[in-house]
């Protein structure tokens, strides 16, 4: 597959190393120099320096015979002209715009005699999402939600003398025997370790599990202390996200924003509806203490700033907030201060990684979560066709030859969520989930779930 990413920033550069992973063809297109040479020094791909949207730029990065555009740069207007170039002057069969203004989804303009965008993927609808399934979940490390949230992906640290450590997987059965669970994959120290039934969990091992959704919160309780519910919420940034985060947990929580600029204030103050809005500097230890801050559950610093996010949420902590949750963009900072003083660092560009490689993928692969920042995956794909015709339909799971460093998860059947067991025989339109720790094997995953010529 030959694809052109326009844009080579956080999101242009971490797609750009994981597609070349797995031995795509890659161009880059962006204006800065310097950016460009980096990520060809790094990695095997082609760099073309011009302004993205230009026909000329686009031509000379191979536009005629490309099958997918990726436009990812800092301009929501750059990314939407380039995809009318590349359908109009290059006729390119797939585009995909990153769209960070919400006053162009709301309008209905993405449509071929329109706005020819095929995919449109908004990085702070995904990011609130991720931060409310977070504290909708405490304890959660990361929380992924598959076929339409019936099954999901937790990842939870064990702690010491939790009731699990120490024990074989294939305890967990006999500890919880009325619920179904399977852990995917373990992380410790770094290390991506494939489960077995004799694989023991040691304390602070980051533990990936799949499960119902009604089921998670029984199992994270196995593997961490029991925490209490959050109740109370403080944002500290009225974006975008900050907005859309409020907008989504004021009705369940009691949620404080706290924004710099008065007028943001006053528009926030007419938008959302049980919300306080404060106005001021989420860093200011007064008005943190004033606000009782030691009784806050969650402390969310979502400002595009990446240091007053990082001070605010380190502030909020010694001042006595039970989790604090970071966006920080600069993925440079993510492994210095995850873990430490801040609990959990939001990435934008992984969680828009995820939602691109979505549309990349071959074979009826519907969802893509980005894990351990882009080491891993999770994907959920659909078996098509019948047991003539397909390669997983009407054979057990333990008959399935996957690539090494991949396991099945579960099978979503209907509503009906079955934990993955080697004797499960795959039906035509189960949705199947899979962990890939070497994602170097997802071309072979991707060959599994070919729907037969002439399906659709």
């Amino acid at each position: 597959m030959k694809i052109i990413i326009l844009g080579a920033g956080g999101v242009g550069g971490s797609l750009a190393q994981s597609l070349t992973e797995e031995a795509s063809d890659i161009t880059v297109v962006d204006t800065d120099g310097d950016r460009l040479r980096d990520l060809q020094d790094r990695f095997d791909i082609r760099t073309v320096r011009g302004m993205a949207s230009h026909p000329d730029v686009m031509r000379q990065a191979g536009a005629e015979d490309a099958d997918m555009l990726i436009a990812v740069t800092a301009s929501d207007e750059i990314n939407m002209i380039a995809c009318q170039v590349a359908h109009t002057v290059f006729h390119t069969p797939t585009k995909i715009a990153r769209i960070r203004s919400m006053a162009y989804l709301a309008e209905g303009i993405f449509r071929d005699e329109a706005m020819p965008v095929d995919h449109i993927v908004n990085p702070e609808e995904i990011v609130t999402h991720d931060i409310k399934r977070l504290i909708d979940n405490p304890g959660a490390l990361q929380v992924m939600d598959f076929a339409d949230g019936k099954a999901q992906l937790v990842c939870v640290l064990a702690y010491y003398g939790g009731p699990l450590v120490d024990q074989e997987l294939r305890y967990i059965r006999k500890h919880m025997p009325m619920v179904d669970t399977r852990v995917a994959a373990i992380f410790r120290k770094n290390r991506p370790i494939i489960p077995e039934g004799n694989t023991v969990i040691e304390a602070d091992d980051e533990v990936f599990f799949i499960a119902a959704a009604n089921d998670i919160q029984r199992v994270m309780n196995e593997l961490r202390r029991k925490e209490r519910p959050n109740k109370r919420i403080v944002i500290a940034g009225g974006g975008h996200i900050g907005e859309g985060l409020a907008k989504a947990a004021e009705h369940k929580y009691g949620v404080r924003i706290i924004e710099r600029n008065k007028q943001r204030c006053y528009e926030l103050s007419e938008s959302l509806h049980r919300t306080i809005v404060l106005a001021g500097n989420a860093s200011d230890r007064e008005l943190l203490l004033e606000e009782n801050i030691e009784e806050t559950d969650v402390f969310c610093a979502v400002t595009n700033d990446d240091e007053a996010n990082i001070m605010s949420s380190m502030l909020a902590k010694s001042l006595g907030a039970r989790k604090v949750i970071t966006l920080i963009n600069n993925p440079a900072y993510v492994d210095l201060i995850e873990g430490h003083d801040i609990d959990i660092v939001i990435s934008p560009q992984q969680a828009t990684l995820g939602s691109i490689l979505t549309h990349i993928r071959r074979g009826d692969i519907v969802k893509v979560h980005a894990l351990r920042r882009g080491a891993a995956e999770a994907i959920e794909a659909i078996a098509h066709g019948d047991e003539t015709s397909s390669k997983v339909i009407g054979r057990s799971l333990g008959d399935i030859k996957l690539p090494s460093g991949t396991n099945f998860g579960a099978i979503v059947r209907g509503d009906n969520v079955i934990i993955a067991h080697h004797d499960i025989i795959v039906k035509p339109d189960d949705h199947l989930i899979l962990f890939l720790i070497d994602k170097s094997k997802i071309r072979e995953v991707e060959r599994l779930f070919q729907a037969p010529l002439g399906f659709f």
